[in-house]
């Protein structure tokens, strides 16, 4: 099997991104990153990638707050195909896709996102989650499509809420969710072991450690 080239898109720290170019290296991910491109010019994501001798950059968003204009659509979408991505993976990346980058890689963009979906789509969800009194709550792999965390599932994991939590308390073990779930999900994306049927996504081997079990 011919190894995958991600391309990784993230606003922030990049711990995501950690996660899964360490899952690259070890080979648990069939894959490399092949690019890193942020819409913050000093995210640390940038930083890491390129203390991983990976190609970062900054592009600059545009003038809108929660999406990327045209011209810069254009612009991601020139990078990541000269650097001959496949796989498009958001990790962080605080701008919503619109119909030139979907287009592009139609079927090929995925995110995580910190809730079980459908519940608490949008920003700060696991803050959603602790406000609304759920006990269990957790993350959700999904593919991208137009509107806003409403893509395909490819996968979840479950994180109970205890008691004593805080938001800052459940966020950081949504964030350990987030580290395993990534990879197993994106491990099964390039070995071609999914298949979309409308809004389902089928594992159609079955994974060491399947998808939805906390």
């Amino acid at each position: 099997m011919s190894e995958a080239r991600l391309g990784v898109l993230g606003s922030g720290t990049g711990t995501n991104f950690v996660a899964i170019a360490e899952a690259c290296a070890a080979g648990r991910i069939p894959a490399r990153v092949a690019l890193v491109l942020s819409d913050v010019p000093d995210a640390g994501i940038l930083a890491r990638a390129r203390e991983r001798g990976i190609p970062a950059r900054y592009i600059p968003p545009g003038p809108f707050r929660t999406k990327l204009d045209e011209a810069a659509e254009r612009a991601y979408v020139s990078a990541l195909q000269e650097a001959g991505v496949q796989w498009v993976v958001l990790a962080g990346f605080m701008r919503v896709l619109k119909s030139v980058f979907l287009r592009a890689f139609e079927g090929r963009i995925v995110n995580i996102h910190p809730s079980l979906l459908p519940s608490f789509p949008g920003l700060a969800a696991w803050r959603q989650a602790w406000e609304y009194g759920v006990k269990v709550t957790g993350c959700t792999v999904h593919f991208v499509d137009a509107g806003v965390d409403s893509g395909p599932i490819i996968g979840q994991q479950a994180v109970p809420v205890h008691d004593d939590d805080t938001p800052e308390t459940l966020l950081q073990r949504i964030h350990q969710a987030e580290y395993e779930l990534y990879p197993r999900c994106l491990a099964a994306l390039v070995r071609g072991e999914l298949e979309v049927q409308g809004r389902r996504v089928l594992w159609r081997r079955p994974a060491k450690e399947p998808p939805g079990h906390g």
